[in-house]
Parts: structure tokens; sequence; C-alpha cells
């Protein structure tokens, strides 16, 4: 399973990239008033960067810090980000029960060192092979490897089928 975009990330007004919580990728005001998944992703990041939306085009990977997802449980904050148009989040780490939500959508997270990775990089992730590549034409970027934490086969299952509604009609239930 290969996915290319190019990057687009995110700060906290400390200039931070960790601990960005869901409360930071879709406000409260939101989460329980748009139902509609388009109309919700209009709305990502909008108390970090009013205007993140505009510079987002559908197949961006979103790179972030550590800890990404932290906060609420509730599955508006990947159904907003996928429904923005956002193809993959890279971050060296996940909350553990959005890691979980984002796979249950066919969200793919992609677990790695992001420090060199900048804003409008282009990247080619190879999920089965276990790498991101800088295809980035500037600089030392090109075709550099970044070794990522590999996908379990269930994961890579989800992804492939859609997510975990759509594996349950295909299998009618789990065949790992």
């Amino acid at each position: 399973m290969i996915i290319k975009g190019k990057v687009k990330r995110i700060y906290k007004p400390d200039g931070s990239d960790n601990d960005i919580n869901t409360d930071y990728i879709i406000s409260g005001r939101y989460k329980f008033k748009i139902e509609d998944p388009k109309e919700l992703g209009k709305h990502i990041f909008e108390d970090l960067n009013p205007n993140f939306v505009e510079k987002i085009s559908p197949g961006d990977i979103l790179v972030a810090g550590k800890n990404f997802g932290c906060g609420s449980s509730r599955e508006q904050a990947p159904l907003a980000i996928k429904s923005a148009g956002i193809m993959a989040i890279i971050a060296q780490s996940f909350a553990r029960i959005f890691y979980r939500n984002a796979f249950n959508l066919a969200l793919p997270l992609i677990e790695c060192e992001t420090k060199n990775i900048q804003e409008d990089d282009f990247l080619e992730i190879d999920l089965e092979k276990g790498i991101v590549k800088n295809l980035t034409k500037r600089g030392n970027h090109l075709n550099k490897e970044i070794k990522i934490k590999p996908l379990p086969k269930m994961m890579l299952e989800l992804l492939k089928t859609g997510g975990l509604v759509e594996y349950f009609k295909k299998y009618k239930g789990f065949n790992f």
C-alpha cells in the first residue's frame, strides 16, 4: 500500500507540535452540532490556525510530533481529518484511542521520526515495506528514507477494506 502526498504541519501557539489534542483537531463547538463529515472537516485545527483548511488539498499528509490525538476518545477527530482530505498522519506517537479510531475509519497513521520532515515536502509512504521516502527536490531531502514502526497485518487489512465497518461487511467477522 503506497501513499503519496504533500506535507502539512500543525503547531500549537507555543510552537510545539507535541500533544495535539482532539479539541485542537475539532473544537467542541462543532463536535456535537455538525453531523455531516464533510462539513465537520471544514473546521479542523480552527483554534490553532483559522486558515488551516484553506492550506490543505485532498491527498495531503499531516505531520506532527509526539502524542498526537490525545484527549477525548470520540471518533469525530479522525473523521474530521479524513473528511478534510488528509490522506494519512505521520507523528512520533499517537494517543491510543485516537490510533484505534483512525484505523476503524481507514485513516492511516504512521509512527516515525518527524523532525526532518518539513512543510510542503512531498512524501511517498510504503506501508508494507515500512518506509517513508522524501521525494522533495530541494537540498539534501531527495530520496531520504525514514523507517516507520511496522503496522500489524490487522491494521493493514482494515486500511485496505475501508475501515472496520467495511471489513465486517466483507468478511462477516475477523479473519486474521
